[in-house]
């Protein structure tokens, strides 16, 4: 696995700039909805800039926003939208932006002829339905939907999810089939719509964020932070987003937990991934 220093550190978060001004950019001529979470959030109000030793942006969309952006976004010589689709599948439930120049070939994408550029992954946001055996449906169909749509066994879920899993993907290994029970899912679980709905939540970013309820409020539009050499958007109540989450993010973690957290195969910012195509990625082993 790559090794960070501090200058391979510098050089990776300016590609991550880089994306993200021109995400944001796009976002505001398309008239999109997004705003930094995680530890962009983070670093935006903490650090005016990046967190020191964090490896990349990730972003929040409203649903529609997020399904809009799909619509109306075109690739281009520097970069490409991946997202899940019946013929397309990265084992990630949401969607990313790549850097075709770059190369972050991660250990569960090693097997895939994809872009394995740098990324910056976006997330929408759904609807939390405020009866609680709705949102116990909602629950049920994230999971079905994760599980048919990245198409990895859980790790570190317990033996019965894994048990559970394992059968459900044994039983139906079909493409096809596959893509139909996700789609579904996915109807079920963003049905939900935010207008209708007192709170939002995080469904396509993994079971330990299904947990997450937010009053929609926080999310109702993005203000304009101080970031490293420009301005970057994040919640308008970006306070409370960050407690629910963080607790008190203003306090450092531990200095041992001040490290990257992206593990990656290969890292590099300066040469596209299609160097190591059949070296480390797509080797046929």
């Amino acid at each position: 696995m790559t090794q960070y220093d501090s200058q391979l550190l510098k050089k990776v978060q300016a590609v991550d700039l880089k994306m993200a001004k021109y995400f944001v950019e796009f976002c505001n001529d398309n008239n999109l909805l997004c705003y930094f979470c995680g530890g962009g959030c983070i670093g935006a109000v903490r650090h005016k800039g990046f967190i020191p030793w964090d490896d990349d942006l990730d972003f929040f969309m409203p649903r529609r926003d997020y399904e809009k952006l799909k619509d109306v976004w075109c690739d281009t010589n520097e970069y490409a939208l991946l997202y899940p689709t019946e013929k397309y599948n990265d084992h990630n439930m949401f969607a990313t932006l790549r850097d075709k120049n770059t190369t972050m070939i991660k250990p569960y994408q090693k097997d895939l002829d994809t872009v394995h550029g740098i990324s910056v992954d976006i997330f929408p946001i759904d609807g939390y339905p405020d009866k609680p055996i709705e949102r116990k449906l909602q629950v049920f169909w994230g999971l079905v939907y994760q599980l048919f749509c990245s198409q990895v066994i859980p790790e570190n879920h317990g033996v019965i999810s894994t048990i559970a899993a394992r059968i459900a993907l044994g039983v139906f290994k079909g493409r096809k089939i596959r893509y139909k029970i996700w789609k579904k899912a996915e109807k079920e679980m963003t049905k939900y719509r935010i207008e209708d709905c007192e709170n939002i939540t995080e469904i396509c970013a993994g079971p330990g964020y299904f947990k997450n309820k937010y009053p929609k409020q926080i999310f109702a539009s993005a203000v304009f932070m101080d970031f490293e050499d420009t301005k970057m958007p994040v919640p308008v109540k970006y306070d409370q987003y960050l407690r629910i989450v963080f607790g008190d993010y203003m306090k450092l973690p531990p200095e041992d937990k001040r490290v990257p957290q992206h593990d990656a195969i290969v890292l590099d910012p300066e040469k596209s991934y299609t160097n190591y195509k059949g070296q480390f990625y797509c080797t046929g082993n």
